[in-house]
C-alpha cells in the first residue's frame, strides 16, 4: 500500500483547487474537467469534439495557467506543413556546411492543436511519433520533447468540407475522446448573467509536481477484480472473443491492449484525483465511453440502424457488472 505523504497530500491539495478554479470557469462541466485532469494526470493526450463556441480553448488556457506548464498553440489548416509544427533546419552562418534546428512549437508541455481534423494526413502523421514516443525525428537525429508532453487537440464535428478524417493509428494515440456538448438552460443563463472572469490567485504547480503526480499515479495498485473486469470489457468488446450477440452483429472491430492500458490508467489517475489510493471498477465504468469510443468500428448494421458506440460500452458494462 503507498503511503500518502506530506508532499503527496500538498501537491493533491493544488490539484483539488485547480479543479474547483477550472470548474468555475466551466460552468455545469464537472464530469468533463474531471475527465481532463484525469487524461492529463495519467500523461495522456486528449481529444476534445464539440461545435464551437463550447470554451474548448478556454479550457486549454486555463489548464496551461494553472497547472504551471509551457503551452503552444496550433491552427490547423490544410496548408500547414509538418516542419510548420516540428521545426526546420538552417544553415548555419557561421559554417556554411552545417545546418541549425529552429525548433517548432511542439517543444513545449501543453501543445493545443486547433481542429486537428483539417490538417492534411502527411502533417497528421508528424504528431504521431511525438505522441507516442515523447520525441521527434529530424534528419535523422532525435529531439527529446519536454516532459511531461502532452497534446491536447480540437475538433470540429459538424464541418466536413476541407477536413481529412483521423486515422485509426493517430486516433488511437488519443487516450481519450471527449464529446463536450451544450450546456442545459440554467448553466447556459449563469454564463450569460457573467461579465468576466475573474483572474483568479492560485499556488500553481511546477512541472515536477505534476511529473511526481503522473509517476504516483502510474504507481497505483490495480485489484485484480478490476483487472479481470477490465478485461472482459476488452474482449467483449470485440466480435472475435464476445459473447454477446450483439457485439458481433454491430462492431466491426474493437479495442486493442492498448486500450485496456489506456484505461487502466486513465482510472487510476481518477483515482487519485479523488484521494483514494486504488481504481475501482466504478472508475472503469465511468471512463469506458472517453477511453474506447475512438478505438472502436462499428458495422454497416449499425450505421443504418443508428446503433451508437456509446449506447454498447455502457450495454456491455451493465451486462458484465
Amino acid at each position: 500500500m503507498l503511503r500518502v505523504d506530506k508532499k503527496i497530500s500538498q501537491s493533491l491539495e493544488k490539484i483539488d483547487a485547480i479543479n474547483k478554479i477550472v470548474g468555475e470557469k466551466f460552468f455545469g462541466q464537472k464530469v468533463i474537467v474531471e475527465q481532463v485532469l484525469s487524461s492529463i494526470l495519467a500523461s495522456g493526450n486528449t481529444l476534445l469534439v464539440g461545435v464551437p463556441g463550447l470554451g474548448k480553448t478556454l479550457l486549454f488556457q486555463t489548464l496551461a495557467d494553472s497547472l504551471n506548464l509551457s503551452s503552444k498553440r496550433i491552427q490547423c489548416t490544410p496548408d500547414l506543413m509538418p516542419n510548420d509544427i516540428l521545426g526546420t533546419e538552417i544553415i548555419n552562418q557561421k559554417n556554411l556546411k552545417e545546418f541549425s534546428f529552429i525548433k517548432g512549437p511542439i517543444f513545449c508541455n501543453l501543445l493545443m492543436v486547433d481542429e486537428i481534423n483539417r490538417a492534411s494526413p502527411k502533417t497528421q502523421s508528424a504528431l504521431l511519433q511525438a505522441m507516442q514516443e515523447g520525441y521527434i525525428t529530424v534528419s535523422g537525429k532525435n529531439f527529446d520533447l519536454p516532459k511531461p508532453f502532452i497534446v491536447l487537440a480540437t475538433e470540429n464535428p459538424i464541418e466536413q468540407e476541407g477536413t481529412y478524417p483521423l486515422p485509426e493509428a493517430q486516433l488511437d494515440r488519443f487516450l481519450m475522446h471527449i464529446n463536450i456538448t451544450y450546456p442545459d438552460e440554467y448553466t447556459e443563463k449563469k454564463i450569460l448573467m457573467t461579465k468576466s472572469y475573474k483572474q483568479l490567485n492560485i499556488k500553481k504547480l511546477e512541472s515536477k509536481n505534476l511529473l511526481e503526480l503522473i509517476n504516483i499515479s502510474d504507481d497505483l495498485p490495480i485489484g485484480e477484480s478490476v483487472a479481470d473486469f477490465t478485461l472482459n470489457l476488452i474482449r467483449h468488446l470485440r466480435p472475435e472473443s464476445t459473447r454477446f450477440n450483439y457485439i458481433k452483429k454491430y462492431i466491426k472491430w474493437g479495442a486493442g491492449p492498448r486500450g485496456g492500458m489506456a484505461l487502466i490508467r486513465a482510472a487510476k489517475a481518477r483515482a487519485l484525483l479523488r484521494g483514494n489510493l486504488s481504481p475501482s471498477i466504478a472508475d472503469i465504468i465511468n471512463l469506458a465511453q472517453p477511453c474506447l469510443r475512438h478505438r472502436i468500428s462499428l458495422t454497416f448494421e449499425a450505421q443504418t440502424e443508428q446503433i451508437k458506440t456509446d449506447y454498447l460500452i455502457k450495454k456491455v458494462c451493465e451486462d458484465l457488472n
